[in-house]
């Protein structure tokens, strides 16, 4: 499996781009977004990338970012969504963009992307809302391992076996919390707004993870 390609950009087609890595020349397909943010042909580039493998075609697919990346594969697995479908989807919105349509249930936003068809939409929606804000929390990872090595230190400081207990379950709310905030902010609302949202929702969902936080906070932070 080829992940990720980094190389010379050699040329630039309409939904594609040649990338040459050390004398090998790599097609990768690309959406209309990426492609509008590539660098001069002659630049470096570099893509990450899912590989579409079928009976008689081998085709790469690069995206800027990882997470887009986990988007396109998650929107490859809704019936009648292939990587043509994915790839207008994500041109269209971006990665933080379709996190928000599916989430707050925007069919119209994920229909707006060329060839996506109004029942495809709702279909999307449906079968990928439960999943979108654990998406849209993988941005906010490295926060999380960082979160978890901080409770590892504290607990090697002796304390009643009652007290640590209270200090795991604060440890957790916060890193939740933060992770949330982390989420919206990258999203593009303001770090005010998005802080408030956070904190309105994490008062009644007190054991709630990130993902829950991010659902109830973008649902609070939509236009009334």
């Amino acid at each position: 499996m080829i992940g990720r390609i980094s190389g010379r950009l050699d040329w630039r087609g309409s939904d594609h781009v040649l990338i040459d890595v050390r004398g090998v020349g790599y097609i990768v397909y690309v959406s209309e977004r990426t492609l509008r943010a590539m660098p001069p042909v002659g630049e470096a580039v570099s893509l990450y990338t899912d590989l579409l493998v079928r009976e008689d075609l081998l085709q790469l697919f690069g995206f800027p970012t990882m997470l887009e990346k986990e988007w396109h594969k998650l929107l490859m697995t809704v019936q009648g969504v292939g990587a043509k479908a994915s790839m207008a989807i994500l041109g269209t919105l971006g990665a933080e963009g379709v996190g928000r349509a599916i989430t707050l249930g925007d069919a119209r936003a994920v229909q707006s992307a060329p060839g996506v068809g109004p029942k495809l939409a709702q279909r999307v929606i449906l079968e990928l809302k439960a999943k979108a804000p654990g998406v849209m929390a993988q941005g906010v990872g490295l926060s999380s391992a960082a979160g978890a090595e901080d409770m590892v230190i504290e607990e090697t400081v002796p304390a009643p076996r009652k007290a640590v207990k209270m200090d795991e379950s604060a440890a957790r709310r916060a890193s939740a919390s933060a992770d949330a905030l982390s989420a919206l902010v990258n999203l593009g609302y303001g770090q005010g707004d998005a802080a408030q949202a956070v904190a309105t929702v994490a008062g009644d969902m007190v054991e709630a993870d990130a993902a829950a936080l991010i659902r109830a906070a973008l649902k609070v932070l939509a236009p009334k």
